[in-house]
């Protein structure tokens, strides 16, 4: 499964290093592949996850999710 997440605030890879960590440390997501130049982080699941724990752990690294 998988789901496309549009992310503001993203400038630099430094940024998406943050992002794909923090998301990739979420029980139940296999990985993560995110950029900072088109703002999407396309996550692969290899159980289901709550849209609301993706969103937090996002918020927490100083991103906005749209």
């Amino acid at each position: 499964m998988n789901k496309t997440i549009r992310i503001e605030g993203m400038m630099c890879a430094h940024c998406e290093a943050h992002v794909k960590q923090a998301l990739e440390a979420i029980p139940g997501v296999e990985k993560a592949a995110v950029s900072h130049v088109t703002g999407l982080a396309e996550v692969t699941f290899s159980a289901p996850v709550d849209d609301a724990v993706l969103r937090a752990a996002i918020e927490e690294e100083g991103y906005r999710v749209l």
